[in-house]
């Protein structure tokens, strides 16, 4: 497959205030696809995630992609699969209705909560990195500066209110969903219909990204053949 054309295009949306730089392991074969990386922008007063779905599609440049989102990425690129047509729609450690975000969330958006939570993400991390903290939490803290670079408290502000209040009666048809069964931010147990991935966490993207490299290409081409959960 040598005409550019002919490749299947693959557009990747991080999760919330993530780079698109967690995707810089994952690597298929390039005579047969072509990964595009998308970014966050910064959403308009009041916007609604259908209206920010469809700004994001400037940053689509070919007919009939492939959407792969993570997280809060996963829920947008399912609102964006609702404006275009699309050769296949794979979620990553995300919901693909409401009934899967955790008690909770759901709590947030009843009460408003969310209205109330501080950010500002990075210097909250920088801040902890000055604290006596051990090895390991240090470690994480540094993978997670490095990977999160959107700390605007407006964007903030809007995903978290987009993600606790998002409506999605059932799933999008043939939707595939791959999702680990350590994910604490979005349980197992809430989670129905997936692929489990075992030992995955929230950020298996990150470092299970080996999985990712060899089962992708087939569930793209829909020759992936394993039991869901």
């Amino acid at each position: 497959m040598d005409s550019d054309k002919e490749k299947y295009h693959i557009y990747m949306m991080p999760g919330m205030a993530a780079n698109p730089s967690i995707f810089e392991n994952i690597s298929l074969d390039e005579n047969f696809f072509k990964i595009h990386w998308m970014s966050w922008i910064m959403p308009e007063k009041e916007e609604t995630i259908q209206s920010y779905a469809g700004r994001m599609l400037k940053q689509i440049q070919h007919k009939n992609p492939v959407l792969i989102g993570v997280s809060f990425g996963g829920v947008l690129v399912q609102e964006i699969s609702k404006l275009i047509d699309y050769k296949r729609l794979i979620i990553v450690s995300s919901v693909k209705q409401s009934s899967e975000i955790p008690p909770h969330m759901q709590f947030a958006r009843e009460t408003g909560v969310y209205k109330f939570l501080p950010f500002g993400l990075l210097n909250y991390i920088t801040e902890i990195e000055k604290l006596p903290v051990g090895n390991l939490i240090r470690k994480r803290l540094k993978l997670y500066k490095q990977y999160l670079s959107v700390n605007d408290k407006v964007y903030l502000d809007w995903a978290v209110k987009q993600m606790v209040c998002w409506e999605q009666p059932k799933p999008i048809e043939d939707i595939i969903h791959i999702h680990g069964d350590k994910d604490k931010v979005f349980p197992v147990k809430h989670i129905s219909n997936y692929i489990n991935i075992e030992g995955g966490t929230h950020i298996m993207i990150l470092n299970r990204f080996r999985w990712f490299n060899e089962n992708l290409p087939a569930l793209i081409q829909h020759q992936f053949i394993k039991d869901k959960v």
